[in-house]
């Protein structure tokens, strides 16, 4: 039998880390508790390269039994984009049976205060953490995730992003006193004395619905957020996604239930194919909160039909970038280059639209005509991913057909300025594999419009002549209005058109980033310091992580009397 967790021992160690998390995310500057690199795992208990991977072999063809009541079947049938059937089956729920026995244990988690719970997270965290080889080839073979991006995105950055979202958790909580007196003169009577108390109340149980491209990293912030503010979640993954939550599941039943409290405070809800119980659940009393990451249509959806819920959405945009000039046309071409390239663009994050002035933009190089920058952006990309190898380690493997479907409709949109090639992986030989394709649009023309105003996910890219940088301007508050971004970005050398970029984007509340020529990608956002989205534009409806994000999971209750 595992041994018991005290308060006083959770507290002691990870408290500091607590702290320095409030810090972070008050300074913005960077930080991060969790190493990226591979070979910083192995030692103090967490699971090395070889170990990692050994236990995740052990997964293949498991039954993941959690524990949980009412469950009434066994399910699975993930299958690896890289061809591996993982053939793993977990507990499917009658949910009648599982959210009332989910209830139950809210009130002892309530009562237990906001930094009792929050250092019970971070030990759900650490013990992620120590496995994060083990979750790192679960995340590659549910999403396609090259492995250092799986290990890095799925892992470290992941847990950075829950752990940034208990601390914005904990200081909403905190910000009002747990006791208070309170004395009102009156004048030449005695005064009016009472004595208030205050409680941060859960809203109930949330509903955390995972995505297929990002499991953790996009479905860590709403489960953390929702349970470090009292509330019980149940995580609902996506069916071809369903391991590295399960094993997130695994993990947090195993602390609470060590830390005294109920493990149904988090569960999981698989479904059987086809079953589609999002729905069903989404519109469940019981439900207070709903996370969500995927398509506009299902996030639309939930904001109509889910009434009983505060719901939160990150659904899909049209990412911009305005090529107007540049002071370092190679760390350009190179930056842009890998940042179409990362993960076959199958990132919220990743740039569609090019809008290049067709008379061309000023470089360090000289003058380049807008035929000239698409053909050498074709050609930087070509380079990039010239080497097999060097391809599969960046592109990992097309997460589902409707991917390769859009890839290859995209072709017959436009003059192509680079097409897709198949890239083997002798590793993984059934894996999907493409490099980008882009496609040269006029902005000027009906039909292309069509095509550049509307999210094309994955490896699609438009480079879109537009008349100058005042209509590359326009045409880019018209998409961050009208379809949303997750980002934008800009290169210019002229001081008005970034400060119009710049008003642009404020005003349409949009992220931006400007002349990116180094390692650092329009596409990437780095916990504590970052905000994913905006909350502000049709992409989403909520930023990752703000006070917004956690401050309405829970309300404050009241209870006074005189003194």
């Amino acid at each position: 039998m595992a041994a018991e967790l005290t308060a006083h021992q959770l507290i002691a160690q990870h408290r500091p880390t607590l702290d320095q998390a409030l810090e972070a995310i008050r300074t913005r500057a960077y930080w991060s508790p969790h190493p990226e690199h591979p070979k910083a795992y192995g030692e103090h208990g967490s699971l090395g390269m070889a170990e990692g991977k050994a236990a995740f072999d052990a997964l293949l063809g498991s039954r993941l039994d959690l524990g949980q009541p009412g469950t009434d079947d066994w399910v699975g049938g993930e299958v690896s984009p890289y061809g591996i059937d993982l053939g793993v089956t977990y507990p499917h729920a009658d949910i009648d049976v599982l959210l009332p026995a989910m209830r139950a244990g809210q009130r002892a988690w309530r009562d237990a205060g906001a930094e009792i719970r929050a250092v019970v997270c971070l030990e759900i965290l650490k013990r992620i953490s120590d496995r994060t080889h083990e979750f790192a080839h679960a995340v590659m073979h549910t999403s396609g995730q090259a492995f250092m991006m799986a290990f890095q995105a799925g892992g470290p950055h992941a847990q950075d992003r829950a752990l940034e979202a208990v601390a914005y958790a904990y200081v909403e909580q905190v910000r009002t006193p747990d006791n208070a007196e309170w004395t009102k003169p009156q004048g030449k009577r005695d005064p009016l004395a009472l004595t208030k108390q205050f409680t941060p109340v859960p809203r109930g149980i949330a509903l955390m619905i995972g995505c297929n491209t990002f499991p953790t990293w996009n479905g860590y912030p709403g489960l953390f957020a929702s349970l470090a503010t009292g509330n019980a979640v149940l995580v609902k993954p996506h069916p071809r996604a369903v391991l590295p939550l399960a094993l997130t599941v695994q993990v947090a039943r195993e602390v609470l239930a060590e830390a005294g409290f109920d493990p149904n405070l988090v569960a999981l809800a698989a479904e059987r194919p086809g079953e589609g119980i999002a729905k069903t659940l989404a519109v469940r009393p019981e439900i207070r909160i709903i996370d969500y990451t995927g398509s506009t249509a299902f996030g639309d959806w939930l904001e109509t039909n889910a009434r009983q819920a505060q719901v939160y959405t990150e659904k899909a945009g049209v990412n911009t970038v305005i090529v107007e000039s540049t002071g370092d046309y190679k760390g350009m071409l190179s930056n842009l280059a890998f940042s179409l390239s990362l993960y076959s663009g199958q990132m919220c994050t990743t740039p569609q639209n090019l809008l290049i002035p067709r008379d061309g933009i000023r470089t360090d190089e000289g003058p380049k005509a807008y035929d000239e920058v698409v053909a050498d952006l074709a050609r930087s990309v070509g380079g990039l991913l010239g080497d097999d190898a060097r391809a599969n380690a960046l592109l990992g493997a097309i997460v589902n057909p409707d991917v390769k479907a859009r890839l290859e409709a995209a072709a017959g949109l436009g003059e192509v300025a680079l097409p897709s090639r198949e890239v083997s992986n002798p590793e993984f030989p059934d894996a999907i594999v493409r490099t980008p394709v882009i496609v040269k649009l006029d902005g000027a023309k009906p039909d292309d419009e069509a095509a550049y105003m509307s999210e094309c996910f994955g490896p699609v890219s438009f480079a879109v002549a537009v008349d100058s940088a005042t209509d590359a301007v326009e045409l880019l508050r018209r998409t961050v209005r009208d379809k949303g971004a997750m980002t934008v970005g800009a290169y210019t050398t002229d001081d008005e058109v970034e400060q119009a970029v710049r008003e642009a984007c404020l005003e349409e509340c949009a992220q931006l980033s400007l002349n990116l020529t180094g390692g650092v990608y329009v596409n990437q956002t780095a916990a504590f310091s970052d905000f994913h989205g905006s909350g502000g534009n049709p992409a989403a409806n909520a930023a990752l992580c703000d006070g917004a994000f956690v401050a309405n999971r829970f309300r404050v209750v009241e209870v006074r009397r005189e003194a």
